[in-house]
């Protein structure tokens, strides 16, 4: 199995960074049952992130015919739109996220995804703003995810059912909620893919318990509470 992680220009760094630590100690606990590499839609760069500069280098292209999986952050900036300046000093950091998510929707990416979520076999997982993303450019209509609290409205304002849970299992699309919830993310993802044990020897090497919930579409439905 062969997961994509996406950089974009602005990207979150811990959006990025602990569902790849986390899946690539899961490769090396499945003795390489699973592979992950840092991708852009640019191909091989360094990319640089929305938190104080930090820069991450792309070693490949987003390829949706080669991934099995891929993961999308989200952007790290001010929540605040007010006074942009897209060439504003200090990098990434001094724009708005709303800012920064536009323009990773003016480059090949939105296609990039369209196509990997078209394709059949493919899981599309998203972490915290990674969701908007999709939803930006149209691929979540009708779909269940969830994103940081901040931007649930979003999410129903584009035609998918937002769910208040911190990771959201709707089949071949998986979201996590806000930053931290990469950890959640990518462990449920060895559990779900490569089983409970590796999941389980990944969690007691990094010394974290899964939080909260899986929410999936089956089930009793629960009464008012």
């Amino acid at each position: 199995m062969h997961a994509q992680v996406v950089l974009f220009d602005g990207f979150d760094p811990l959006d990025v960074i602990a569902p790849f630590e986390v899946l690539h100690a899961g490769g090396t606990a499945s003795a390489g049952a699973l592979t992950v590499e840092l991708v852009s839609a640019e191909g091989p760069r360094e990319v640089v992130g929305g938190t104080g500069g930090l820069s991450l280098k792309a070693t490949a292209r987003l390829d949706p015919e080669r991934a099995d999986l891929i993961m999308v952050p989200g952007a790290s900036g001010r929540v605040t739109e007010d006074d942009d300046n897209d060439t504003a000093p200090g990098g990434h950091g001094d724009e708005s996220i709303t800012v920064l998510l536009g323009r990773a929707l003016e480059t090949e990416l939105p296609h990039l995804l369209e196509a990997g979520m078209k394709r059949p076999g493919l899981t599309m997982t998203t972490v915290c703003g990674g969701s908007l993303i999709l939803a930006m450019a149209g691929l979540l209509e009708g779909r269940r995810a969830t994103t940081h609290h901040m931007g649930m409205d979003l999410l129903d304002a584009t035609g998918s059912t937002a769910v208040h849970a911190r990771i959201v299992d709707d089949g071949d699309l998986v979201t996590g909620a806000g930053v931290t919830s990469g950890l959640d993310l990518g462990l449920y993802l060895l559990e779900r893919e490569l089983g409970p044990k590796i999941a389980h020897a990944v969690e007691q090497l990094f010394a974290y318990e899964r939080r909260g919930v899986v929410w999936r579409d089956h089930g009793l439905v629960p009464a008012a509470l």
